[in-house]
């Protein structure tokens, strides 16, 4: 039975309400000052913070602690200390101070550092984030933090991030004071990430080494059915979804997640999940704890949650949309149009700051999303284009246009919605539809990023468009900072209209998965980057290297030690894939096709014995078809093994990586023609791992 939610939202964190109970007063408004505003904590604040969240954990169960960081792997990090403290005479006391809750020191040299850390230089610091709440998870208070190595150079996803924000905090400011807001002290940006998954039995997960392994199917024959019917998307929760999501909104409403959403998603056994919108950096913490409690709690229903961008060929895989803003401490939302969006000349400067952005480093933005396993998605039909485009509607798009041609444009007010049934109530209309082949749409009054990968940290694309929007809008600042008042609103306005004639190429509200936009795309000089290899190159390109150090996100030697990460991290993927699917195809399949022509032969041979008359044509068509793709398999075995050698030798990270991509994800499609043809032609009791058809539609 459901706990009353009010009470259990929150109910593990140290969140403002329990600092306001527990701290002194002088004490929660320093915190609260740190937090709002980035002031400095000075170290007798947080003794007082480190007492009162000691007491409220061991109140709350805790005996250990942890400083909760992001490393350069998609996954957290963390490292538990308990609470005691001897005394001395063989008893203990339960302690914790404000240098032990603002740093820790981990070992760094097992983490990626991309060349930045020796492996013999170890030591690295964590550094406690205050703007994101502790909270309490099996027993251990978990406090979110930064990750930075003896010498300083950020070797995790918070770091930039957060740097990301103070930059565009800054430039947001300095653009507003321009236009008259000098009210506004502070600007944040705001993330909503809408998170998709796959749900299947726990016992058939356990048989498969390739989700093992891989968290994707490597073989495996289509099922009868797939998606095509189109009755899954919002259908009915089956009872063990719904059980499980119904324990999933529990466990992260106590975290203080605000878990909105929940829903059957296109694919069979595929879901999402959507939170209300949170701070970047919180919501980031909170997407990564999100991703973890729908493991654990998936577990504990006899289920496994798959993260894998692409789990199973043949269905849509799994994405992530990042609906992004940006908000004032007034709660102003500086990307709502309001009613009349042609006459809101502060959030014009912010779309048109946006656009810009985004076309100029649509480069960025690729690469914030780029890994193996979202390759198979981008451009495949089932989610946005490899090719980065902004989609407005066709309200917005007419503003622009108006102002691009210097005309009145006609404010047609909020449109009534009358669906013809009478007993059905009007309603208002939105200013733009939704175009879901978009890579980077306005959804009223945000972006909505669709091109992250499931299992992403969502990190990465905030730390470009924080950082990209706040470079456009100090140029914006620049230009208009000397303009006298009574020139200032025509020099907007000519800023608005040179921005809208430079960078309107980006602008399509059109179908994103058809050959024609890929060519207008090209036409118009746009990115089509289909792959994580023929991406990453861009992460060091001058302008890219500029925009980052000029606003102090990342060093060069950081810049440099991500791309060799990521390239790293890339062929390091394929090369598992590859072996797992030499093992798979060897062990598993091929022993199952083995006995499968063994009992068609020994039919035959009865049926002779028996039936000398009788025909064993059927039998010897069988055999024939099995042993070609016996061959087929045996042949694509050795090139396969033989390739991935290759590229396993090869030093160059870039070169490596290329080889992994252009050759040996090939003769992974080739074998698997035959392995999955096999598969086809033999009973499903013959072979030691569950088909499709069990994987997807049996929960």
């Amino acid at each position: 039975m459901t706990q009353n939610i009010p009470e259990i939202y929150g109910s593990l964190v140290f969140n403002d309400k329990i600092m306001r109970k527990k701290l002194p007063k002088d004490m929660y408004k320093a915190l609260k000052k740190t937090i709002e505003n980035g002031a400095h904590l000075e170290l007798d604040v947080a003794n007082s913070v480190a007492v009162a969240m000691k007491e409220w954990a061991i109140e709350n169960g805790a005996t250990h602690y942890t400083h909760w960081f992001q490393p350069m792997t998609n996954v957290t990090a963390e490292k538990h200390d308990s609470f005691i403290s001897p005394t001395g005479d063989g008893q203990i006391i339960m302690d914790f101070s404000g240098k032990e809750l603002v740093k820790g020191e981990p070992d760094a040299s097992s983490f990626p550092s991309g060349g930045l850390r020796a492996t013999f230089e170890a030591r690295g610091y964590t550094a406690w984030d205050p703007t994101s709440p502790a909270f309490i998870k099996d027993g251990t208070l978990y406090i979110p933090t930064a990750f930075c190595s003896y010498s300083g150079e950020a070797l995790d996803k918070k770091t930039p991030l957060l740097r990301s924000m103070d930059t565009l905090n800054t430039e947001a400011l300095r653009i507003l004071k321009i236009l008259g807001n000098t009210s506004v002290k502070h600007v944040t940006t705001t993330v909503g990430p809408e998170q998709e998954y796959f749900l299947i039995d726990k016992e058939d997960y356990r048989k498969r080494k390739d989700l093992i392994l891989c968290g994707r199917t490597l073989i495996g024959a289509p099922a009868p059915k797939g998606q095509e019917m189109e009755d899954h998307y919002f259908g009915t929760l089956k009872p063990r979804v719904s059980a499980f999501m119904h324990d999933l909104d529990e466990e992260l409403w106590k975290l203080g997640i605000p878990a909105k959403t929940k829903h059957n998603e296109v694919a069979p056994a595929q879901h999402e999940l959507a939170p209300v919108f949170d701070t970047t950096n919180v919501a980031v913490d909170h997407n990564q704890l999100t991703m973890e409690i729908m493991k654990k709690v998936a577990d504990k229903h006899g289920l496994i949650c798959l993260l894998h961008e692409k789990p199973f060929e043949g269905i849509n895989g799994s994405g992530k949309h990042n609906n992004w803003s940006m908000t004032t401490d007034q709660g102003d939302n500086l990307l709502d149009p309001g009613k009349t969006p042609a006459e809101n000349i502060q959030f014009l400067v912010f779309l048109v700051a946006v656009i810009q952005a985004v076309d100029e480093y649509a480069d960025l933005l690729r690469i914030s999303v780029a890994s193996a396993g979202n390759d198979h998605r981008l451009g495949a039909n089932e989610a946005p284009p490899a090719i980065v485009s902004i989609f407005l509607g066709d309200e917005l798009t007419a503003v622009l246009q108006a102002i691009e041609n210097d005309e009145y444009f006609n404010e047609k007010g909020a449109v009534q919605m009358d669906i013809g049934a009478k007993v059905l109530p009007h309603f208002v209309k939105d200013n733009t539809d939704r175009n879901r082949t978009s890579p980077f749409a306005f959804t009223g009054n945000k972006f909505e990023f669709r091109m992250l990968g499931s299992a992403a940290s969502v990190a990465n694309p905030n730390i470009i468009l924080n950082t990209a929007v706040a470079e456009v809008l100090r140029q914006f600042s620049e230009k208009l900072e000397k303009v006298p008042a009574e020139e200032l609103l025509s020099a907007v306005h000519k800023l608005v209209k040179d921005t809208v004639i430079a960078h309107k190429r980006v602008l399509f509200n059109g179908n994103g998965y058809t050959d024609e936009w890929v060519e207008e795309a090209e036409k118009r000089g746009l990115y089509n980057l289909k792959s994580t290899p023929e991406a990453l190159p861009h992460w060091v390109d001058e302008k890219n290297i500029r925009l980052f150090t000029e606003h102090k996100i990342f060093t060069k030697g950081e810049l440099y030690s991500r791309y060799e990460i990521w390239l790293e991290t890339y062929y390091k993927t394929i090369n598992i894939e590859s072996n797992a699917m030499v093992e798979m195809v060897q062990k598993d399949l091929l022993p199952a096709v083995f006995k499968y022509t063994e009992e068609l032969a020994q039919t035959a041979q009865l049926k002779k014995s028996v039936l000398p008359d009788v025909s064993t044509s059927s039998e010897g068509t069988m055999i024939t078809r099995l042993s070609s793709l016996t061959d087929s398999m045996v042949a694509g075995l050795e090139k396969l093994k033989a390739d991935t050698a290759q590229a396993h030798g090869i030093e160059d990270p870039q070169k490596c990586a290329d080889m992994y991509e252009s050759v040996v994800l090939a003769d992974m499609e080739e074998l698997r023609k035959a392995a999955d043809e096999a598969e086809e032609l033999i009973p499903d009791t013959l072979l030691p791992y569950p088909t499709y058809g069990r994987m997807l539609f049996y929960v």
